[in-house]
C-alpha cells in the first residue's frame, strides 16, 4: 500500500512538472510592441571634459 501511494505521488509530481513546462504560458504581461522614440537626439558636446 505504501509503495503504490509513493509511486502515485511521484507520478503526479512528474506529470504536473511536465504540464507546467509544456502547457500554455500563464504570463500576465501586457500586449505591447515597439514603442516610438519620443526623446531628444543625443548631440555630442563640443566642450571637452578633460
Amino acid at each position: 500500500m505504501f509503495i503504490s501511494k509513493m509511486l502515485s505521488n511521484i507520478a503526479q509530481y512528474i506529470s504536473e512538472a511536465v504540464m507546467r513546462i509544456f502547457g500554455p504560458s500563464d504570463d500576465a504581461y501586457p500586449n505591447s510592441g515597439v514603442q516610438p522614440f519620443t526623446g531628444e537626439i543625443y548631440k555630442k558636446s563640443t566642450v571637452s571634459t578633460w
